[in-house]
């Protein structure tokens, strides 16, 4: 009897699970979604670093982005660069766009000698964590906190915080553009910027709106606002808004007349060669001495 009774289960048990599985197939099959085989294709082509840099989830989700689409307007792989964005416009059979690679920049001059610690933080480590709880060692509250958020950030390397400054230090034979330090920084310290031609940028190193002399207590090559960078900036590239200068590097032409005028040292120049050295001035030549009285002649 009790060996019916287990057959009997194993049978209605086995009956009911074909019954699901038939019934989960008919489901799938209704509601299969058929992927484009193109996703696949331009998913292999991207660089597989998943850094959020596109603003896609990743590698994968960009694809289905660029297929979605159908074109590249709007949409780039800054991981990838130029190369990456031929490739996949091959595949889509479109043009590749002109999209300016763009690094990150640090714009903090608040380095150990620019702005000495004024207190010591003993903390975790971790710039969104002390920014929460006070103003930084340097008493800048705009300024970069150098517990490196940005290096574990970067999904290439890219980024090691200086021992001698304690500001970043970006490699730019290794930055993409991705922005994920950028994202990563509670300060906004980084920036993305164009790369510039030659590799060339030119920036305001410094994000604290407080006024001038305010500024230059904490940190002594901040920007004090003074507007002499924007009035010397023939490209009006240059803006000064809450006592802070700001340029525009869709605007700039590198002309560098603004890192000249700057009296604090606030604006860097990136991979332009030295200036020439100034000829000295020539020496004024010394007057003629007077003529001597010629001797009276007597007739």
């Amino acid at each position: 009897m009790e060996t019916n009774f287990f057959l009997l289960a194993v049978l209605v048990l086995g009956v009911t699970g074909a019954v699901f599985a038939v019934v989960l197939y008919f489901v799938a099959q209704k509601f299969k979604v058929e992927e484009d085989p193109l996703i696949d294709k331009i998913a292999e082509v991207l660089p597989g670093a998943n850094c959020g840099g596109c603003g896609k989830a990743g590698c994968r989700a960009m694809a289905e982005a660029f297929v979605k689409q159908g074109d590249m307007e709007g949409l780039s792989c800054p991981a990838g660069g130029p190369a990456v964005a031929a490739k996949v416009a091959e595949l889509l059979g479109c043009a590749a766009g002109d999209a300016a690679p763009k690094v990150a920049v640090v714009r903090c001059n608040g380095s150990c000698a620019n702005a000495p610690a004024k207190n010591r933080y003993d903390g975790l480590q971790s710039c969104a964590f002390a920014a929460s709880l006070y103003t930084g060692e340097s008493a800048c509250s705009f300024g970069c906190l150098g517990l490196g958020d940005c290096v574990r950030s970067c999904s290439f390397n890219g980024i090691t915080i200086d021992p001698e400054t304690g500001l970043p230090n970006i490699n730019y034979d290794i930055c993409v553009g991705c922005g994920g330090c950028v994202k990563s920084c509670p300060r906004n310290v980084l920036e993305l910027r164009n790369r510039g031609v030659k590799d060339r940028r030119v920036y305001v190193a410094c994000r604290n709106t407080e006024k001038g002399g305010v500024a230059r207590k904490a940190c002594s090559a901040a920007c004090i606002g003074c507007g002499k960078c924007e009035k010397e900036c023939p490209f009006g590239a240059i803006k000064v808004e809450n006592n802070l200068a700001y340029i525009d590097f869709n605007l700039c032409k590198s002309c560098r007349k603004c890192e000249q005028a700057c009296p604090t040292g606030a604006i860097h120049a990136v991979n332009f060669p030295p200036r020439p050295a100034r000829a000295p001035e020539a020496a004024a030549p010394a007057p003629a001495a007077p003529a001597a009285p010629a001797p009276n002649q007597e007739a």
